[in-house]
Order: C-alpha cells, then structure tokens, then sequence
C-alpha cells in the first residue's frame, strides 16, 4: 500500500532514513513529508516508532478539481463508510495551497467535509459529529493547484504530541528535538557511554528525548495515537503485537535500577525555577524519574557547573538558546551568548556543542565556528542547528605574569586544521583593556558613593582598539561599542566585542541577564535614534533623588542620556517658582527636574509619540501633576513660532539632524539653530533665561543668534566627571536678552 509521512521542513531526509530502517520501499522525499510504500504493518510501525514524523497517512483519494463543487464531487467518490464509523467524531485538517477558482484552502476543507457527511447519512441514515479539538478519526487534505489528495490520519492529533509536556512559551516540538538528536548522533553517542546536557534545558524536550532514545522507548508508547484505532481498517490484532514488542525493548525500569552505574547519562540544567518545576513534571510523565537529572544553574557562574573532563564521558552538549525572536530581543541576548561561550570553555572543554538559532549575529558571539550546519524550521521560524567541537584545553604554563594576571589564559588553540575556539586566550590587548576597565570602575565607583550617582560611565573608547561605551545602570551594564572602521577585519571586530563582553561581565560583576549589548554608528548627518528590537524590557533607576524608566535592550538610546546630569541639575535650580518650557523635551527628564525643583507649571514638546508616553510614564513615577505639567505633541520649531504663551525658563536641546513624515522638511542643527534659537527668544517672559544645548561636536554658534543677549558658555561647568574624556561632548549655552 502507499503511505505518506509528514515531517518538520527541512527533516525529511532524516525521516527518509528512519522509514527505510522500518522496512519502507520506494522511498520519495518531498516538500514536508516522505512518500514511501509498504504494508499495514510499516504504517504502524512508524506510529510506535518514528521520533521524527509529524503524521502517517493512508491515501484514499487522488484527484483534479477546477473548483469547490468539483472538489466536492471528488470526495464524494470515496467509500467513506469502509474507513469510518457514523458514530465517529470527525475532524479534518487542510495544507497546501488551493486552484484558482476556490477562494481558500479552508473553504476547500469544508466541501469534503460535507461530502463525507452526506455520504455517510446516505447510506447510514447518521452522520459523524464534528469535533476540531478531540476528535476520534482525522481526514488529511492536501491541495496543490487543482490537484487534491484526501488521506486518513493515523496518528490522530499528531505524532509529535508525546503526552508528557505542557505547553510553554518558545516550544520545541518533540520531534523537533528528537530530529536534532539524531543529526548529533546521540543515540551512538549514548550506546558509548556518552553525556548528554543541556545547559538552557526550559521545559526539558531535549533532555527527555535524548533519554526515550537511550531508554529504547518507542515514543508511541507514550501516547497511543488515536487515529488508527477509529479506522474501519484498523487490525487490532496487529497493533497489539507491534505494542508487545516495543514494551519489551522498553529499558526504562531495567536502567532505573542500574543507578549511576548505566552507561549513559542526561543532564539538564537552567536558572529559571519555574522552567525546572516544568521540566521536573515532564520527566516524570515520560517515566524518566532517575533517569534524567536536572539542576539549577545559571551560564554566567561556570565555577558551579559540572565539568565534562571530570566526567570521563565523551560529552555531547545540545542547546535551544533564547534567539531573538523567542523570549528576548537580540540586542539584549548578547551577553547571554557570551556567557555561554565562557561557560564552553571554562567547563566543558573537548565536548561537542549543538546550538540552535535563527541570528547568525548571536551565535559569532560564541567565539566558535561550526563545523556543520543543519537548516531546521521550528515553529514557522528559519533556524540553523549548528556544531561547535570546543577545543579541548591545555595546560597553561604557571607562569608568575600568568598567575598575577587580571585576566589569565583559559586555554590554547587547537592545532591547525583541526575544530578551533577562536578566542580561547585573551590577548595583550584584552588584558590592558581589562586593566583600563577595571581602575575605572575603582575610581568611578568611590566618586559615585561619594557623589551619590547611581547611573554613570565606566569606559569611553579609553584604549582605541576597544572602542565602546560601558555605561553603569545600577546594576545593569550596558555596553555599546562603536561600529569599527573599514580598515578592521568583520573577524577582528567579533574577537574584541567578544572579549569586551565577557571582560566587562567579569570585571564589573554582572550576570548576563544584566549586561546588554549593542552596537552604534557615531551620529553623522541623517543619523537618528534606531528602534532595535520590540521588547518592552523597562527597568527603574535613580538620579538626583529621582526615578525614571530605562530601556537597555531595545534602543540605542535608553531614555536618560547619562552626560546631560549636570544640565539636568541646572534646570531644577533655576526652576524655582518659574513657568518652564522644555522643547524636543526626549522622555521629559529634565522636566521631572524642573517639576520636583519647584517650577510653578511646564510645557513639554516632543514630535515623538513613543518618547511622550515614555515621559508621561517618568511623570507618573515621580507623582508629577500633568494638569500643571503639560506635554504635547508637535514639531518644536512650529510649535515655538505658533506658540503664544511665555516662559520665564526654555531648555532647548534640539537633535543633530532629524527627518519625520510629520516635519515640513528636515533639520540640521547646524543650519537651523539661528532661526530656532530667535523663535525661543520670542517666547521668553522679561528677565527669562534660554539654555540651549547641542551634542553636536563640530557645531558652531552663530553670533547673530545671541545677538542684543548675554550668553555664556556653560560647556565645561556642566560636563559631568565621568564624561570628562570627551570635552567636547556637549555644548551648553545660557542666553538671557538685554533689557
């Protein structure tokens, strides 16, 4: 008989070599699935057997249909009554795509279904009762173009549902899971004696896979599909037998009572307690209890892990770490990806490593290069399952530099020709950045304590070669490393964001969970502020007794620009019983400055609908009346020459360049900053004060804008400590008409 095997895109190959092993002839492979013939026997086979197949169809149907009714007459040709009971409950199932003349696959499902119904009431009397969720016998349509193929489903609601997880964010399907294990050779792995972990284990599918696979546990044991046995065709007999045959090779009791001394072992570990409670629930449901272990650890403490040399196992590492898409944004998950890199090298030298992803820009963070590459789609998303050989260590020479080193050597580069770890040794380089990094932090903690600063930079390109951004949030770490010149190799670029990440967590003594990492072009003409990634991961910091909302992982900015302090400070001592209006007002910091400083009412203009709430969310949080404290939308340079009020104080802080749907035109600081800074001057009250501040570097006041006004220059009295590598930063400027 002809039988189609569906399976996960891009696996088929592998369910091809599995329907072969099973006894399958005339095996094609196809676009999702595996066309093969062979008995009733092999079908059933594949339902206890097959790790890898989706479903097993029993082909009833083949045939043409220009449209809905030709469809409907095609399944009524069918003899329903041979392959399902009119007492059954019935649900059908439609993939592909349909003929021109049927206006979607769904309405094309609905047609067979009335055909099967129909048929059955004519010749029963009943008809079947529908039932999408639970229902006994399920009927496959397949469409491509005017081509339709109708299929019973033996497996019922799908061979991947195993019965022993429940469902979590960012699953992995069983098979799945099971498809990755076998493209790592886990089961010969196993038979040797190997270790399986997994490091990031979630809800445990590929630990409790890894574990049915060593245990011999046919995965239809677990749960019995339905489909076959509300099939008119169903031989009972026959399935009783095939299911007495797979409980014999079931090992699971005989190895639970070898303890440690079974040849195999399976570990899983994760620093979420809720996932390992999950994972813990899992493993018992699958009857795995002593058989899988799972602890809590988290990748950035590799001291607390197990190490695979100790082990004396031929160590097999597989991971399904967040990627983007899945829990987080990539921005936010670099240090994740580094701290496992570390981790890798730290404790699990000479192991093979099998990552899945869908970012090729997190996975360079692992310092690896992948010796093979498996295109896998999991869950509708393009992954990569790729293999990283970890270099095993060697000895470093004790060394007295060595030994007092800030940073010591880990480990040595395999031989040439061989797997490498590309940076398994931090360089000079590193250890110089790490030195620099480290008498900062010093330095900037002490002036932070005794300054009273919770929020401030660390590092500021101090060594040209590691040139970034390390920003201190509190706890939180945010790193931003300026896009290298053209002359530095993409490779060269990698290594040092590598190391500076991994050097930072280190020296700053952060989890990864609280390191964030970006990269950032330096701000040229055109240049504004990039939304990342779509997060919404806020946290509360303080500064000057005040708390705002930062966002470290899906921006480039973070909505408290850390070198604008000092300004911010000057805003509240000047705001004291004042009418204040803050123009391109960012998330409306300053304004809480003004606000809690005493300013009797404020105006806070911003064109950006995101940065308003983000602003009115920092009012909410320092109890900031909005009655008295305004904000509003609008073009500041419209709205400052249509404005009719009068402000004893305006904070002017324009952007270097920006280009909106909502502007008339665009506006460089430079070219603008006369006609904007006259427009400001128009709306200060007698005796008002303007400041007007740019981070433009090469900006150069017009004197015609201060004209018949006393301006200082406030650039370096407001220059924060922390920012003092970078004079020319920022220009602040305060400007108070004559008379």
């Amino acid at each position: 008989m002809d039988l189609v095997f569906t399976a996960p895109i891009k696996l088929e190959a592998l369910l091809a070599r599995e329907l072969k092993a099973l006894g399958a002839a005339s095996v094609r492979e196809l676009q999702g699935a595996v066309a093969a013939s062979g008995s009733l026997e092999l079908a059933y086979r594949a339902c206890l057997w097959s790790r890898v197949a989706s479903r097993v169809l029993v082909p009833v149907a083949r045939y043409r249909a220009a449209d809905a009714e030709a469809i409907y007459e095609g399944a009524r040709q069918v003899p329903w009554v041979e392959h399902l009971s009119a007492d059954s409950t019935l649900a059908l199932e439609v993939d592909g795509s349909t003929a021109t003349n049927v206006d979607n696959t769904r309405f094309a499902m609905l047609r067979v279904k009335d055909a099967i119904v129909d048929v059955l009431r004519e010749r029963t009397g009943r008809r079947p009762t529908i039932d999408a969720q639970d229902a006994e016998l399920r009927v496959h349509v397949y469409l491509r173009g005017d081509e339709v193929q109708l299929g019973i489903d033996l497996a019922g609601r799908g061979l991947h549902r195993r019965g022993y997880r429940e469902p979590t964010a960012a699953p992995l399907k069983e098979n799945v899971a099971a498809a990755l294990l076998l493209l790592a050779e886990w089961p010969a792995r196993a038979a040797e004696g190997g270790w399986l972990v997994d490091p990031m284990t979630g809800s445990g599918t590929l630990v409790i896979e890894g574990a049915l696979m060593a245990c011999d546990v046919a995965p239809g044991l677990l749960s019995q599909p339905r489909g076959l046995l509300a099939w008119r065709g169903h031989d009972d007999a026959l399935w009783r037998r095939l299911q007495a045959e797979a409980r014999a090779r079931d090992a699971r009791e005989r190895l639970r009572g070898e303890g440690r001394g079974r040849p195999w072992r399976v570990t899983g570990l994760d620093r979420d307690p809720a996932a390992l409670r999950a994972a813990r629930r899992a493993v018992e449901r699958a009857g795995l209890q002593q058989l899988v272990h799972l602890e809590r650890r988290s990748v950035d403490e590799p001291a607390a892990w197990p190490a695979a040399e100790a082990s004396g196992r031929a160590t097999l590492l597989v991971c399904n770490p967040p990627y983007g898409e899945r829990l987080g944004e990539a921005a936010a998950l670099k240090g994740l990806y580094l701290a496992f890199s570390h981790l890798l090298r730290q404790r699990f030298a000479g192991a093979t490593a099998w990552v899945l992803s869908s970012d090729a820009e997190l996975t360079r963070c692992l310092g690896l290069k992948a010796t093979r590459s498996q295109p896998v789609s999991n869950g509708g998303l393009a992954c990569r399952w790729l293999c990283y050989p970890v270099a095993a260590a060697a000895a470093a020479p004790a060394t007295p530099s060595a030994a007092s080193s800030p940073v010591a050597p880990t480990a040595a580069v395999a031989p040439s020709g061989g797997p490498t770890l590309l940076r398994l040794a931090h360089s000079a380089e590193a250890e110089a950045f790490a030195n620099r990094l480290r008498k900062n932090a010093r330095h900037r903690r002490r002036w932070a304590q005794r300054t009273g600063v919770q929020c401030y930079r660390v590092y500021d390109a101090d060594i040209p070669e590691y040139a970034a951004a390390i920003d201190v949030y509190e706890h939180w770490v945010h790193l931003q490393e300026y896009a290298p010149p053209p002359a530095v190799s993409a490779e060269r670029a990698e290594e040092r964001l590598h190391d500076m990440a991994l050097l930072t967590a280190e020296v700053l003594e952060v989890g990864a969970q609280d390191l964030f990492v970006k990269v950032r072009q330096r701000q040229r003409g055109g240049a504004q502020y990039a939304r990342l990634a779509r997060g919404g991961a806020f946290q509360v910091v303080r500064e000057g007794g005040h708390r705002f909302w930062v966002n470290l992982s899906d921006r480039l900015d973070t909505g408290l620009f850390l070198d604008q302090r000092q300004v911010r400070a000057l805003i509240a001592q000047e705001s004291a019983g004042k009418r204040v209006l803050n123009a391109f007002c960012y998330t409306a910091a300053t304004t809480v400055y003004a606000a809690k400083g005493g300013a009797t009412e404020s105006v806070s203009v911003d064109l950006s609908a995101t940065y308003l709430d983000w602003a009115r969310r920092n009012f909410v949080l320092n109890g900031v009346d909005e009655r008295r404290h305004r904000l509003e939308r609008g073009d500041c340079r419209e709205w400052l020459e249509h404005d009719r009020q009068r402000y004893d104080l305006i904070y002017l802080d324009p952007p270097t360049f920006s280009r909106s749907k909502r502007m008339a035109g665009d506006f460089d600081v430079q070219r603008d900053h006369p006609r904007l800074i006259a427009a400001a001057r128009a709306r200060l009250a007698p005796g008002g004060v303007l400041i007007f501040a740019t981070n433009f570097r090469r900006f150069r006041l017009d004197p015609e804008a201060v004209a018949g006004a006393q301006c200082r220059d406030l650039s370096a009295a407001t220059l924060p400590p922390d920012f003092a590598r970078s004079p020319r930063l920022r220009q602040v400027w305060r400007i108070e008409p004559r008379g």
